[in-house]
């Protein structure tokens, strides 16, 4: 038998303890700890600094955006007023009588207007967002069916008061039915209730762009409404209105929508329909300006239209509407300016969007303009 081999002892010798803190093993009081208290106090002291120096920088831009949230707010109130209390205030020391309910038939015949923005600028810039790169397919939720619904009860409205001839009625017996058929204005009211009524049909449909129909045959019996028969070339001066209010409700419409789906795309895409639409903007700018020279020197001598401007109703909301249509040049300058040098062009948000609000100003001064008396050309 061999000799038995010595085993050797397997028990391992005890590790040494570890220092305990105060509260277990490398507690607070240790290097790991310490270099967590300093980190820890250190991220506070950032945090204060930037807090510090963030505030005051943060402080004029909140000034600014409450500056241009009043801004906005008081254009509302202006363009909402402008239908009720623009009649009295344009009529005031003229020697003009005001007509029974020109404010009605101003607040109907803007709604009417903003009836036919919404659903143009709609299909406009529809068109635009096809030609936008790599954009998404994401639309907003169109309004053209609430506003086909608007512009039809505002054009009930409207022919309500060509069948009492052109008073608001105080009863429904007032209303001669019968007789919105046998006169042009009638025949012209009927037109545009009929028209919203496809207008709307059509935006509920699988071809919403069959709208532009409709929708063109408002715009043609305004022009033709604005312009009687007796009056000196009329056809040309429907022709002229036609371009000035097809260019305008483009104008303003557009925008509209451009700026909603501009929002809702963000980033490239939004800014290059911007850009889109500020290039066809610019020649509904220009259209628009030549048509209303050429309607105010038909209905306004040369000589004659600066003494109008201040003594007459039609004068003094034409000049009030020359001025909303400056303060709008001035705001898309701005917004073009935004698109073209800005790092971000979202800054031209701000701007664009003031100058749908100035728009929309427009649009009820336009509605006004209707409404006082044309001026008696000697």
């Amino acid at each position: 038998m061999s000799p038995t081999r010595p085993t050797a002892d397997t028990t391992s010798a005890p590790s040494p303890a570890r220092p305990t803190g105060p509260t277990g093993p490398a507690g607070p009081a240790g290097p790991a700890g310490g270099a967590e208290e300093a980190a820890g106090a250190g991220a506070e002291a950032a945090g204060s600094e930037a807090a510090g120096t963030a505030d005051p920088d943060r402080i004029p831009g909140r000034r600014a955006a409450a500056g241009r949230s009043a801004a906005v707010l008081v254009l509302v109130a202006v363009a909402a007023l402008v239908p009720l209390l623009g009649p009295s205030a344009a009529l005031s020391g003229t020697g003009e009588a005001e007509a029974p309910g020109t404010g009605g038939i101003t607040l109907l015949r803007t709604v009417l207007f903003a009836a036919l923005c919404v659903p143009a600028g709609e299909l406009l810039v529809g068109r635009l967002a096809r030609r936008v790169p790599g954009a998404a397919p994401k639309r907003p939720r169109s309004r053209a069916p609430a506003a086909a619904a608007a512009g039809c009860v505002a054009a009930l409205g409207l022919a309500s008061v060509v069948a009492t001839g052109n008073l608001l009625p105080d009863r429904l017996s007032d209303i001669d039915i019968g007789g919105l058929y046998r006169t042009r204005d009638g025949a012209l009211a009927l037109l545009e209730v009929n028209a919203f009524v496809v207008a709307g049909l059509c935006a509920l449909s699988r071809r919403p762009a069959a709208q532009v129909w409709p929708l063109a045959a408002v715009a043609v019996a305004e022009a033709l409404r604005a312009h009687p028969v007796n009056e000196h070339s009329p056809l040309v001066g429907s022709a002229l209105t036609l371009v000035h209010v097809t260019c305008a409700v483009l104008w303003t419409g557009g925008l509209l929508h451009a700026l909603r789906l501009s929002r809702l795309w963000r980033g490239p895409a939004g800014a290059a329909l911007l850009g889109l639409y500020a290039r066809v903007a610019a020649v509904l700018f220009a259209a628009v300006t030549a048509t209303g020279v050429c309607s105010t020197l038909r209905r306004m001598p040369p000589e004659t239209v600066l003494e109008q401007l201040t003594t007459t109703a039609y004068g003094r909301v034409l000049l009030a509407k020359v001025l909303f249509v400056a303060v709008v040049a001035v705001l898309a300058l701005r917004a073009r300016r935004g698109l073209r040098r800005a790092a971000d062009p979202s800054a031209a948000y701000v701007p664009a969007r003031a100058e749908v609000v100035v728009l929309g100003a427009v649009v009820a001064v336009s509605a006004l303009l209707t409404a006082v008396p044309v001026p008696i050309r000697w």
